[in-house]
């Protein structure tokens, strides 16, 4: 009977003590400053094809980096699946994902073919995009970010090998 009560008087000297030492409080929120924003629901937008114009070549052009503030990073593969070749997009992150409205992928297939997609806000880590390749080594992915500004900038332009080996 002694042991139980000085394990219960053990006990209860901890809880008190972690009581009044805080504790058992959650920390008080950082308040840091973010941009205001309305929510609006995602809207799907099917992937368009097209058959290439002439303005539409497979030689990557240029490209711009964004501002730090807004920088995301993208991940750009092939599944190297013959029966059903795509080409993966990934949103892995970046300070950006919040302020950036819009990103526009547009991919010019070896086959002729010019197939657009988007994403759209809430931009969230590992978002993703699959789009429609060839079994060729030469289909060219752009990647376009719309800023806050309503600026449009290419941040990707490259040659998508089917299988990287």
């Amino acid at each position: 009977m002694k042991k139980i009560l000085a394990i219960a008087l053990i006990l209860g000297s901890c809880l008190v003590l972690a009581l009044v030492a805080g504790c058992s409080q959650p920390a008080a929120p950082v308040a840091t400053p973010a941009p205001t924003t309305v929510a609006t629901a995602e809207a799907t937008v099917a992937p368009t094809s097209a058959p290439t114009s002439s303005s539409d070549t497979i030689t990557p052009g240029p490209t711009q980096t964004l501002p730090e503030i807004w920088s995301i990073e993208m991940q750009v593969q092939n599944n190297g699946y013959a029966p059903k070749p795509q080409i993966n997009i990934v949103l892995n992150g970046g300070k950006g994902m919040n302020v950036i409205p819009e990103i526009d992928v547009k991919i010019t297939r070896s086959d002729g073919v010019v197939e657009t997609d988007r994403m759209v806000q809430p931009l969230t880590k590992g978002k993703e995009i699959d789009l429609d390749s060839t079994t060729q080594n030469n289909d060219r992915v752009e990647i376009w970010v719309i800023t806050p500004n309503m600026d449009k900038l290419k941040i990707y332009d490259q040659i998508v090998p089917w299988r990287a080996y």
